[in-house]
């Protein structure tokens, strides 16, 4: 891997800021690559619009915004309509049905549906949908390794909630993993 493009996009609350917070540290602490992450969200923050971009490299970063994500994760509507269309041929695109109710086709995609608001609500919170997410991605793009992604979630959750993300990320991952299996 040269260099990797993943965008996170949603709502504010989603916590899509700290999904690419989780994804950058996992590869920059825990598997020694480089990583840029950057984040934008409405003044509004919950119920807003939210973006976070990760860029993973093994060589150096000289240019840190995402130009063509090589995936995306996408967890409302809104954002799967602006911005499904910048995926670069070819790439991965995640997306919770249950948040994104008219998922237009995405010319040369795999489009995975991950029902991660479902799953992390069976999981005991439903905040934790962005950790099922992190799973999925994980599982799909094999981006970053798991026991990385675990570390970086250790790190970066709020104290006393660790072993709810961790499960939560768990789901995520087998459930990517039994769709890749079909």
């Amino acid at each position: 891997m040269s260099r990797y493009e993943i965008r996170f996009a949603g709502l504010g609350g989603q916590g899509i800021v700290r999904a690419g917070v989780i994804v950058g540290s996992a590869a920059a602490l825990f598997e020694g690559k480089n990583a840029a992450n950057a984040q934008s969200y409405g003044p509004e923050a919950r119920g807003g619009a939210s973006k976070s971009e990760v860029i993973i490299s093994d060589g150096e970063i000289d240019y840190p915004k995402v130009e063509e994500p090589d995936a995306m994760v996408l967890m409302s509507q809104e954002a799967y309509d602006k911005y499904a269309k910048d995926l670069k041929k070819g790439g991965i695109l995640i997306y919770d049905p249950d948040m994104v109710y008219d998922p237009k086709p995405v010319e040369g995609a795999r489009v995975y549906a991950i029902p991660a608001t479902r799953i992390a609500e069976e999981s005991g919170r439903k905040i934790v949908a962005n950790m099922v997410m992190i799973g999925a991605l994980v599982a799909i793009t094999k981006a970053i390794d798991p026991s990385a992604a675990k570390k970086a979630i250790e790190r970066n959750v709020p104290k006393g909630t660790e072993e709810l993300n961790l499960r939560a990320f768990e789901k995520g991952y087998e459930y990517a993993l039994g769709l890749l299996k079909r």
